[in-house]
Formats: structure tokens, C-alpha cells, sequence
């Protein structure tokens, strides 16, 4: 049988550390992209389609590469016809992660095991699903459970209501739902009209006159109390690159002023503002004690054609090659000079990065939390066997595996989760190989401790959100 129990593992120490350790260890997903609505509605999907394929742009870049035309994918095409041509794109993917994902989606939550998907196979699998997902116990929240989820960190903009979390702890749910600050569209210059508008939003929110930068500051501030308030301790910034340019209060409040009046910036000063904004964020999570996230690197909607017809998030962006190294230190020096660096997660996109944040993440250290600043786990185009790979090696090498958080789903799926059985069968392997080689001792007690720790345990203790 294709994908047994023993998926992955290859050895007898990586068995025992998977089945003993790793398998059972509660899911603390303290990143993603869930609709809180979702789980505030308790959503039962009426087809796989729409829990499996909607939203999900890795599927289509795939199906798009096996020839299938946009109807199938993002258009009008039904339910079923979608996933007609989804199960017939899966056998061209041997070699590619999504083989893997899909088979381990299909065996849990929904115990297929005994074929593979295929066209030959796609209505039997489609009908058996559906049939599922009409019972309750594969509702939204169901699922959650199913995958012994204990908290799930959704990530949200700073003008959101949080009215979808605020039901869901009304509600008694047992699982814990947070929200995420993402406040990229507060340093969006690129969009001046964009920016402008929310900008706009935000004064009235905060019933305030949006007048100078200290004024805008202060409105964000604002609606990060009111985040704070409804239990959110963790901000997420999405960078094409780190920003670290020279500037002046008395520059940044000039380039305000041209925001506001609509007068086009240079790139000098599109520079100089996303440089003072991300300093400013970075004191606003400190002085909450908010840890903060930065995910950098990519390109983002590279086909313009496309993102005229589709918008975006629909699946062409890439891997983005920019400077970091220099950047990201001098971004780090300016909190960490002011003894304001809060704790710090990295991830990036291009594996040649790894080892440059490793040791730039290094440098912080300040021994006032077990691994403040961490390497994040491979994300994206990384979040596959080879990706996650790579980052855990670069991490051990150059810094301390045994106190990393962790996988996480970063997805808007609610099968998302075989990615940490993915993750952790991965980890268990690649422990375990080493062991049998004679590299490290085959010490159960210590090499379980450390993959609980890894797994669950280490994610639970960085971040200041109750799962329990």
C-alpha cells in the first residue's frame, strides 16, 4: 500500500521517534490564511472542490502546466468538472510535493488509502468525499479537530472588525483562534490612490485627523491596542526585500505630506518611508510584546495579463532574487540599538538565503528568550521535502535546532494540516538517518524530547497566546 504508516521513514530510529514522539504531539498553527468566517459559521463545504480547490494556486500552477485550460482552474467550469481535471493532472505531478500532499489530504481526513487519485479513479474519490463532507463531522471546525488542532493564527489587516473572531471565542470553541497583524497596506506606496484611501478608512476608525506622520502613527497604534485587546500577539509583514534607507523625521514627514497630496515619491523616498515604517512597527510590537514575522522574497504577480484577468494570489509569483544580507542587519541594528528588537521570525523564499539570515538571526540573539530569532520554516516554493530540508540543516549548522517553532500551515486550506505530518515525518527522518549513521547518540529520551519540543512545545512557549 502506497503511503503506509511508515511513509517516509526509513529507518528504525525514525520510526520510533514518528510513532513515539512526533505523531501525537497537538497542532499549534500559529500561521495561516483560514477565512475566520469559516470557522465562525462552522462552514460544511457542499463538494471537495470547493474545500480542496478553491483558493489553492499551487494546484492550479500545476494543472495550468499539464495544459488545462483557466476554465478548470479559477473560471466557470463546475465543481465537478474541476475536480475531473485536477485528479487527471495528479499522476503528472510524480516528483512534484503535491503527489504527497494530495494522498495525505485524502488519507486524513477522509481514510482513502486504497487508490490513488486519477481520472480513472477521480468519481469514486469525488462521490466519497462528498458524501463526508455532508455529515457533520467534517464541518469546518470538525476538521480542526480531527487534526487535533489546538491554536491556528489567521492573519488579518489592521482595519479589520475582528467581528469572525470575536463570535468564535463568543462561541465556546475550544480550539484557540487568534488573528495576525498584517499591516503591509499602511507602507504600500506603490499604490498611491491605495494607500490614500487606507489611509482614509483608518482616520475614521480611529476617529482621528490624519494630518502628519506622528498622526498617522498614532492612528495605527490605535488599531494595534484594539487588536491587542481581542487577543492578537503577533504581527506578519510580507517584503519583497528587507529596507533600511537613511532618513530624517523631518524627511519622512515630507514624504508624508506628498502622500497625502497626491504628489508622486521618488524611489529614494518610497525607500525612506517603508524603512521608517517598518522601524516604527517594529517598536510597536516591542512595546506590546508582540513577537513579529517577516516573509521576504518574493516576486509577486510576474504575469501581468493574468493579473488583469485574475487578481491576485491566483498563482504567478516566483522566487524573487533580491539583496538582504546587508538590509536586514542594518533594519535589526536600529531596534536592537534602541533595545526594542522583539522576538523575530525570518522566512524566506530562495534556499541561497538560508545560511545569510541564519547568522544575520545569530547576531541578535541576546539570551533573553531560548531562540528569539528564528529561521522560519520553509515557506512557499520551500515547503517541500527538499525546501524544509535544507532550512532545517542551515538552522542546525548555524544555530540551534532543538529550540525552532516549527511548521505551520501558512494556507487557506482546512486540509492544510498534513503539512505538519509532512514536516514532522520529515524531521523524524532525517534525525534518525543521522543516528543510524552513528553521527548522534541513539538517546530516545534526549531525540523525543527534542522532536515534542520541535513539534509542538517550543511554538507553544515563544508565542504569548493562550491554546489551552
Amino acid at each position: 500500500m502506497y503511503m503506509n504508516d511508515d511513509f517516509l521513514l526509513l529507518n528504525e530510529t525514525a520510526r520510533r521517534l514518528y510513532h513515539d514522539h512526533a505523531v501525537n504531539m497537538p497542532i499549534y498553527d500559529y500561521h495561516c490564511h483560514l477565512p475566520a468566517g469559516q470557522i465562525a459559521a462552522d462552514t460544511q463545504f457542499e463538494t471537495l472542490t470547493q474545500l480542496w480547490l478553491a483558493g489553492d494556486h499551487y494546484k492550479w500552477r500545476a494543472m495550468r502546466a499539464n495544459g488545462v485550460a483557466e476554465r478548470y482552474c479559477t473560471g466557470e467550469a463546475s465543481d465537478r468538472e474541476k475536480f475531473e481535471h485536477w485528479a487527471a493532472t495528479v499522476p503528472a505531478c510524480l516528483r512534484n510535493p503535491l503527489y504527497h500532499w494530495t494522498h495525505l489530504e485524502l488519507k486524513k481526513p477522509f481514510g482513502i488509502t486504497d487508490r490513488l487519485l486519477n481520472a480513472d479513479t477521480a468519481e469514486g474519490i469525488y462521490r466519497q468525499c462528498n458524501e463526508l463532507l455532508g455529515t457533520e463531522a467534517y464541518s469546518a471546525r470538525n476538521i480542526m479537530r480531527q487534526w487535533n488542532v489546538k491554536l491556528v493564527c489567521t492573519t488579518e489587516d489592521p482595519l479589520d472588525s475582528l467581528e469572525h473572531h470575536q463570535a468564535i471565542g463568543q462561541s465556546g470553541f475550544e480550539i484557540a483562534v487568534h488573528t495576525a497583524w498584517r499591516p503591509d497596506k499602511a507602507m504600500a506606496v506603490e499604490d498611491p490612490t491605495a494607500l490614500n484611501q487606507w489611509i482614509d478608512r483608518l482616520g475614521q476608525l480611529t476617529d482621528t485627523d490624519i494630518k502628519s506622520f506622528d498622526d498617522y502613527i498614532e492612528a495605527i497604534g490605535k488599531r494595534q491596542d484594539y487588536f491587542h485587546r481581542h487577543g492578537c500577539r503577533l504581527s506578519d509583514h510580507g517584503l519583497d526585500r528587507p529596507c533600511a534607507a537613511e532618513y530624517t523625521a523631518s524627511d519622512i514627514q515630507t514624504i508624508f505630506l506628498k502622500i497625502r497630496s497626491r504628489q508622486d515619491l521618488s524611489q529614494q523616498e518610497r525607500e525612506q518611508f517603508k524603512s521608517a515604517m517598518l522601524v516604527e512597527f517594529g517598536l510597536m510590537n516591542f512595546d506590546r510584546g508582540w513577537a513579529q514575522q517577516f516573509h521576504m522574497g518574493v516576486i509577486r504577480n510576474t504575469n501581468s495579463r493574468q493579473f488583469a484577468r485574475l487578481g491576485p494570489d491566483t498563482g504567478f509569483d516566483s522566487i524573487g532574487d533580491f539583496e538582504m544580507a546587508l538590509p536586514l542587519a542594518r533594519y535589526l541594528d536600529r531596534l536592537a540599538s534602541q533595545g526594542k528588537l522583539s522576538k523575530t521570525i525570518f522566512y524566506n523564499i530562495n534556499p541561497k538565503d538560508n545560511e545569510v539570515l541564519a547568522t544575520i538571526l545569530g547576531s541578535f540573539q541576546d539570551g533573553a528568550v531560548p531562540g528569539k530569532m528564528q529561521l522560519g520554516s520553509g515557506w512557499w516554493f520551500l515547503d517541500q521535502m527538499d525546501g524544509m530540508i535544507k532550512q532545517l540543516n542551515a538552522l542546525s549548522n548555524l544555530g540551534l535546532l532543538s529550540r525552532f517553532v516549527g511548521m505551520l500551515t501558512d494556507s487557506r486550506s482546512f486540509l492544510s494540516y498534513s503539512r505538519h505530518e509532512y514536516f514532522r515525518r520529515i524531521l523524524c527522518n532525517l534525525l534518525g538517518e543521522e543516528v543510524e549513521k552513528g553521527w548522534w547518540p541513539r538517546d530516545m529520551k534526549l531525540l523525543g524530547q527534542m522532536v515534542e519540543d520541535i513539534c509542538y512545545h517550543n511554538a507553544r512557549g515563544y508565542f504569548d497566546m493562550a491554546s489551552d
